[in-house]
């Protein structure tokens, strides 16, 4: 099929159908990016309140290159994948020093700061400055697999290059950032998913060679994901004098540097439970187990359980011990704990104790 064909009818779909999201409301390169970065792997309505709430505590380059680390990740908690909060600060902090204060209206030179990549570049790029550069995501590319009937593996490069090159020669003049933004509202709201698509709703439906051919709900083609490693973890509610105790977590790898309830891998039971409190130098009052849970990563899942334990006084431990107020406005605590916290908000009528 000629792809030109789908300028035309995409914009005019995306006239009528864009949602009303608080960073299209008002485009400047920076707002862009910190979008674009929040929604890597993140559903739209759950980076809105996000997505406010950053750009109110860091509204410019500066004002983020300059946050302290754990003012930027308290205001991140509950996102995940904290390395883009990472790399978004030392993005600015290269903007400010190396362009002004101001990001580069360069696909090239974007692309160069730290976290962003070829299709971030490309998005804001295109978006922000009206480059005409694809930026081809997820989205993007299942589209594109369904309307051109393409059976390529989307998992390999050349795929997402071909489909960029494809793209790139019939972006619109003067309306580049719209043709991408058009591509990828098609492909979260009509072309969709993990479903049939939407082809009865879809301004492409007539050019589609992937209905044509009747095999578009079986495009695009994705080599199968490598199943996640499993980890069993026992996280531990210490509770001293109304604290709680925190630690950080390694400065490398899975959740690097942050803070977290302390944790021994493997599925403790209660008497394995009390050795490990008193193996960090504590002793145990009450202890009361806790509901499990689970947390999924992109590689691995934590099949969670906990125990509860109330402290006898003045007890010592490589801990921070923290109130519920530090807690929910100093110390950035991952989602994966956050069963646990609501387990100990609950009271202690929750769940039956057992003295010592």
């Amino acid at each position: 099929m000629a792809l030109q064909a789908i300028v035309q009818p995409l914009l005019s779909w995306y006239a009528q159908h864009a949602r009303d999201l608080p960073w299209r409301r008002h485009v400047t390169p920076y707002r862009v990016w910190v979008s674009e970065i929040m929604l890597q792997q993140t559903r739209v309505e759950a980076v809105k309140g996000y997505f406010t709430r950053f750009l109110r505590q860091f509204p410019d380059p500066l004002a983020l290159s300059e946050a302290p680390e754990q003012q930027l990740l308290k205001c991140w908690e509950g996102l995940g994948y904290y390395s883009r909060a990472r790399n978004l600060q030392k993005a600015a902090k290269v903007v400010v020093e190396e362009y002004g204060g101001e990001l580069p209206a360069s696909y090239e030179a974007l692309k160069r700061l730290p976290g962003i990549g070829p299709y971030t570049a490309g998005a804001i790029a295109s978006i922000a400055f009206g480059l005409p550069v694809p930026a081809v995501d997820g989205n993007v590319l299942r589209v594109w697999a369904r309307v051109t009937a393409d059976r390529a593996d989307i998992a390999e490069p050349h795929t997402r290059k071909q489909a960029a090159e494809a793209l790139r020669a019939v972006m619109p003049a003067g309306a580049c950032g719209t043709f991408n933004q058009a591509l990828m509202e098609l492909g979260a709201l009509v072309c969709v998913p993990n479903a049939p698509p939407r082809c009865e709703a879809c301004p492409l439906s007539g050019l589609c060679e992937g209905k044509r051919q009747g095999i578009a709900e079986s495009l695009p083609v994705k080599k199968p994901k490598p199943a996640r490693k499993v980890e069993a973890r026992t996280v531990f509610l210490l509770e001293q004098a109304g604290r709680l105790a925190l630690r950080r977590r390694p400065k490398t790898g899975l959740l690097a540097g942050l803070w977290e309830l302390p944790a021994e891998a493997g599925t403790l039971s209660r008497e394995e439970a009390v050795r490990a409190v008193r193996a960090w130098g504590l002793e145990p009052v009450q202890l009361w187990p806790l509901p499990p849970a689970k947390h999924v990563f992109t590689h691995v899942e934590w099949h969670m359980t906990g125990w509860r334990c109330k402290l006898a006084p003045e007890n010592t431990a490589p801990f921070v011990w923290v109130t519920a107020d530090e807690l929910r406005e100093t110390y950035p605590l991952p989602s994966a704990f956050r069963p646990f916290l609501e387990a100990w908000r609950a009271g202690d009528n929750a769940f039956s104790a057992e003295d010592f």
